[in-house]
This record gives C-alpha cells, structure tokens and sequence, in this order.
C-alpha cells in the first residue's frame, strides 16, 4: 500500500449517494485516494476483515439491517480503521449511538461539503494512528509489566491497589483479588506507612528504599521499594518491589559465619594461653598434695584450687567443642522421626511447666541426610530454650515440619518473654546467655551442628510476644 495514497471503501446500498459522496473526496486537494463502493452488507462485512483499507464511509441504512449492526460487527471483529457513519439526519441519540457502537465520526449527507468530508477524513485517520499507538504502547507496558520478575503494582492516592502483576502475588502470597481488596499501607508495618504518605505528599516519589513487608502468611520480605505519582485524567502510584530478602540472608550469613571464624581463633588462642598456665596450676597442686598429705588444713584449699582449674579446664574444651565443625555420621532420615525423639527428650520439662505442645507435621516424610544424634540436640537445646522462657500453665510451643520448593523446613516457636533485638544479634555467639547460670555454649553449638547439615537458621522474636525459629533444610 503506497505512503501518499488513502484507500477508502464507501459501504452505501444508494448508489446515487455513493458517487456524490466520492464527489467530495476527490475534490480535496493535495491527497490521493482510492475510492471504491460495495452495496452488500455481507460483502461489505468480508472486506472490512481483510483490513485493506485504510478508512469506510458506511451508510446508515444497508438494506434489511444498518449501519450500525455493521460497525458493532466490524468492532467484535478487530476493525482498528476509522468508520465514518453516513445518515440522512442528524440527531443526538444517532450520534450518541453511532459513538458507543464505535463509529469515529459520523456525517450528515445534506450537510456534506468539501471542508466536512477532508476534515472528517483527516481527523478520522490521525485519531486512529494515536489509538493504534496507545494500543500498541499498552501491549508494550503490559508485557512488562505481566513478565517482570519484580512486583509491578498500580494504586490509588491512598496507595489501595488497583492492578498488581503476577510477580506482586508470589512474592506477598496473596492471590490478585485479595491484593486488590488491600492498601500497601496493610503489607507495611505502621512506621514505614506513615514514612511512606509523608515522602509522597512532600516529593510525590521515592526511589530504592529499604522497606519490610509482610507476606500473608506473617513471613517478612526485604524488597527495595520505588513509588511514584502519576496523573492521567487522576493521580495514581505507580511502584515496584524488588525482593532482596535473599541477599539480606546471604549477608547476614555472611557475618555470621565470619563472626563464628574469628570467635574460633580467639577461642583458640585463648585456650593455648590458659591452659599453659592451668597445666602448670594443676601439676603445682598435685605435688603440694603429695607433700602435703597429714595437713588436711592445707588440702581443703588445694582442693578447691583443684576442682575449679578442671572446671576452668571443662569450660574451655566444651569451648573449643562448640566452635569446631562437628564430625558427622551421615544417614538418610525423615525430619519428622528426628524432632519426635528430641521432643520424648524433652517430654518431662515440658510436662513440668504444663507446657500445652503443638505438632504439625507435612504427610510426607521430610527426608534429609543428616546425623540425627547431633541434629536431636540442636533441636532439643532450642526446645528447651523456649521451655524456660515460657511461664508455667500459660506456655504454648509450636513445633511445624513442612515441605515446599525442594525444601524441608522446621519451625519452633514459642509464647514466652521474647528477646530484645540488641540480643538476638548475638544469640549464637560463644558464651553470651542472659540465663543465671548458663554457659552460652547451647546455640553456639546448635549453629555448629546446624552449618555441618548445611541449613540455615532464622530467628524472630517480639518482648512479651515470644520467640519463632525456621530452620531450612534441603532435600536429601
């Protein structure tokens, strides 16, 4: 089809009224057209599926049906050219009728001149290519925005969602019509959504901010968060969220393990340093005891000495046991069957503190590679953790094993005090407890036998609330 040449098809079962109407076209200036004439609804119908041309003048009588029943068709068909309604008068119920069957425009064949008809023809084509192109532009956009790996969302001033893609629902667990029903406000907690409403009444935009989101199922998501305010006929957000909770974990790994490394060297060193001199206290002692053997005064002292340099001497290999990776006898076995012979461990206690116990297993047994002795007492020391933190009779532990994406997880999770967010940076440190007379030697170990199984560990806690651990395993 040639640039500088307009093909039109005049659909008008007159031909008198075919050939006036061709009249005016070819009167303007400047343009060339094609001018051809087709009386048959049906025919008519046919070539406006084979798009071959570029604008129709239709006739608002054709016959037994009209011109409207043949742009309505024409339209469920996926016309995209411009039709121009041609009736013997002019009202506002055909012009309304014409505009919501979807006619372009529409003329009155009395009131034709050339002016009419160029202007028609020239408005007709131009508004058409602007919608071709926003069509176009939206298939673009929402390409885009279906295929993007981050969340992709549209919301009102008051930041209510108006359209999410599928990204949006995978990453906040929630299906499309329950996300539609939600503000972003509710996925946030209170301090980050007053944050929020300040920067975009203030600036309108903020761009790579760190916030924490909450999933359906109370799980939290780091994502990198950018809003902005739009205005097409009103003002909507226009945001994404790109998840970065993978990355937050893998730092945070990271310096745990780092942190771990240099608390072993220190250990070390610290353990070559003491027992030199413990040795020599030790060696010392047991020769004034041999000297000393009818001065029974004198060895109650020595004895005393005695006792707390073994003592110092315990303490410090239980030290170097925690921060060494445990030696592990491998077997394949179902996670379930494990925390079932931590949990008879702990049976007693539990009874004790009448502790009321949850249990929810997946029904399929979560197979792991594992070395269960070891594994039983990094979840027992858990266990018993959350046991002494949980006041007596109002106690609730909750132990969940489950299975999703070539993954087991465990959760343990309690009601008791909770811990201050100062301490849960420094749980699995060596020696740090807030017990009376604890060693701080039981999580450190747990993260020890936790890392030899290649799992990780994720703790939560609130004061007053309690205190919740996942532990992911991979499938083995």
């Amino acid at each position: 089809m040639a640039s500088d040449l307009t093909r039109i098809l005049i659909i008008d079962d007159d031909e008198d009224d075919f050939l006036l109407t061709s009249d005016y076209i070819r009167r303007i200036n400047d343009k060339k057209f094609q001018i051809d004439w087709c009386y048959k609804f049906h025919e008519a119908l046919q070539k406006v599926d084979e798009h071959l041309y570029d604008l129709y003048f239709v006739d608002y009588y054709l016959g037994a049906k009209t011109g409207l029943d043949l742009i309505k068709q024409a339209v469920a068909h996926h016309c995209d050219e411009p039709i121009v309604l041609l009736t013997g008068k002019g009202t506002q119920a055909i012009d309304r009728e014409a505009m919501q069957a979807g006619a372009t425009d529409y003329l009155v064949k009395s009131e034709l001149t050339v002016e009419k008809v160029e202007r028609c023809i020239r408005y007709s084509l131009e508004r058409c290519a602007t919608l071709k192109a926003l069509r176009h532009n939206e298939r673009k956009y929402r390409t885009i925005f279906e295929r993007s790996k981050d969340a992709v969302i549209r919301a009102t001033e008051e930041l209510q969602f108006i359209d999410v893609n599928d990204a949006s629902s995978l990453l906040l667990k929630y299906s499309k019509p329950e996300l539609l029903r939600l503000r972003l406000y509710d996925i946030l907690s209170p301090e980050e959504g007053m944050f929020i409403r300040q920067q975009l009444q203030e600036k309108g935009m903020m761009y790579d901010w760190e916030a924490e989101l909450i999933t359906k199922d109370g799980e939290k998501k780091n994502c990198i968060l950018s809003l902005s305010t739009e205005t097409d006929g009103i003002k909507y957000i226009h945001g994404m969220l790109h998840d970065i909770t993978h990355i937050k974990k893998a730092e945070k790994a990271t310096l745990q393990a780092e942190k771990l490394a240099s608390a072993g060297r220190l250990v070390q060193t610290l353990a070559h340093e003491v027992r030199n001199p413990l040795n020599n206290i030790n060696l010392s002692v047991e020769q004034l005891l041999h000297e000393l053997q009818n001065n029974a005064e004198n060895n109650i002292y020595l004895e005393i000495i005695q006792r707390n340099s073994k003592r110092i001497g315990d303490i410090i290999t239980e030290l170097l046991n925690s921060s060494r990776p445990a030696e592990m006898y491998m077997e394949r076995k179902p996670l379930q069957a494990i925390m079932d012979e931590s949990i008879a461990i702990a049976i007693d206690r539990l009874t004790l503190q009448r502790v009321k116990l949850q249990i929810r297993y997946s029904n399929e047994p979560a197979w792991i590679m594992a070395d269960s002795s070891k594994l039983k007492i990094a979840f027992l020391n858990i266990i018993i953790n959350a046991i002494e933190a949980m006041q007596e009779e109002k106690g609730l532990l909750e132990i969940i094993v489950d299975s999703s994406n070539h993954q087991h997880t465990v959760k343990i999770n309690d009601n008791g005090s909770g811990i201050s967010e100062e301490n849960l940076s420094r749980l699995f440190e060596p020696y740090f407890t807030s017990k009376r007379n604890g060693l701080g030697l039981g999580l450190a170990a747990t993260l020890n036998i936790l890392q030899s199984h290649k799992a990780r560990i994720e703790v939560a806690s609130a004061i007053g609330r309690g205190t919740f651990f996942t532990i992911t395993f991979q499938m083995g």
